[in-house]
C-alpha cells in the first residue's frame, strides 16, 4: 500500500515538474519551445472593449476607469471613440467619485492605428479623458500626448487643453 502511494506521488511530482532531466533549469531548449515561449510573451494589442481598465489623463479627479461599453462599432473602441466608463479609483475631493458612470474619449490606445501618410501611431498605455453628456471635458487640463486624429472626431476642446499633440 505504501509503495503504491509513493509511486503515484512520484508520477505526480514528475508531471508537475515536467520530467526534469539534464536541462534542470531550461538551459537547453529546442527551437520550437523557444518560438512557442516568444509567442506567449508577446502581448496582443486589441480594441478597447468591455472590462478594459484605462488610465484617466485629466484633472477631473478620477485615476482609473473601466470600460462598460464602446458606443460605436461592435468590436470595441479605438482612438477618438466615445465609451461609457465606470470610475474605479478616484482622488479625494475630485469632481468625480468612485462608482460614477461617465462618458469618456479614448485619447491613447496601445493598438496601432494607421495614418493617411502611411505612418502608424500607437501608445504604451490606454488612456481616456472624461466628458459630460454634451461632449465637453470635465477636467480643465489634459496630461501627456494626444493624437491629432481627435480633430477628425470633433474633440477640439480636448486638443486645446492638451499639453502635447502627437
Amino acid at each position: 500500500m505504501a509503495a503504491s502511494n509513493s509511486s503515484k506521488l512520484f508520477r505526480v511530482g514528475r508531471s508537475i515538474l515536467g520530467g526534469l532531466s539534464n536541462n534542470a533549469f531550461g538551459a537547453s531548449r529546442t527551437a520550437s519551445e523557444l518560438t512557442h515561449m516568444d509567442f506567449l510573451s508577446q502581448q496582443q494589442r486589441t480594441f478597447i472593449q468591455m472590462r478594459t481598465n484605462l488610465k484617466v489623463v485629466d484633472n477631473s479627479g478620477a485615476k482609473r476607469v473601466m470600460c462598460i461599453q464602446a458606443l460605436k462599432g461592435r468590436k470595441g473602441a479605438r482612438l477618438g471613440d466615445v465609451i461609457v466608463a465606470s470610475v474605479k479609483e478616484a482622488h479625494v475631493g475630485g469632481k468625480v467619485k468612485k462608482g460614477d458612470v461617465h462618458y469618456a474619449v479614448v485619447v491613447r490606445a496601445a493598438m496601432q492605428r494607421g495614418r493617411c501618410d502611411g505612418s502608424e501611431v500607437k501608445f504604451d498605455d490606454n488612456a481616456v479623458v472624461l466628458i459630460n453628456k454634451q461632449g465637453e471635458p470635465i477636467g480643465t487640463r489634459v496630461f501627456g500626448p494626444v493624437p491629432h486624429e481627435l480633430r477628425k472626431k470633433k474633440h477640439l476642446k480636448i486638443l486645446s487643453l492638451a499639453e502635447h499633440i502627437a
